[in-house]
């Protein structure tokens, strides 16, 4: 009956044992569940406010101020738009070249155009 006795207390602690590394191991699971939560909110927060940045960076007012301001840039009026146009029948095929991968050896044509 001793040896019994001895053989179910090591089976009792071979079980205790057993759910205190199975607790162990779900509690470790448990705070990596909750720091990938963590960041996953920090990135959900993060990926608005580049929205939002990239949405006030693109607004057609800033890009106009700094296309005025840095770039020294004006809008177009009709005044200074310049129209060119061709002589009927001056135009033909060989006046455009097909462009090559290498050197340009076709020789080069004039177009006559005038200014409005």
């Amino acid at each position: 009956m001793n040896r019994l006795n001895i053989f179910l207390l090591m089976i009792v602690m071979g079980c205790a044992l057993s759910v205190v590394n199975a607790t162990n191991q779900q509690r470790q699971i448990f705070i990596q569940l909750q720091r990938a939560q963590s960041q996953e909110r920090q990135l959900q927060q993060d990926y608005s406010q580049l929205q939002y940045q990239q949405s006030a960076l693109s607004k057609t007012s800033r890009i106009e101020q700094i296309a005025t301001a840095s770039l020294k840039m004006q809008s177009v009026t009709t005044g200074r738009t310049q129209y060119l146009t061709l002589d009927p029948g001056s135009a033909k095929a060989e006046d455009a070249p097909i462009p090559t991968s290498g050197p340009a050896s076709a020789p080069a044509t004039s177009r006559s155009g005038g200014v409005r």
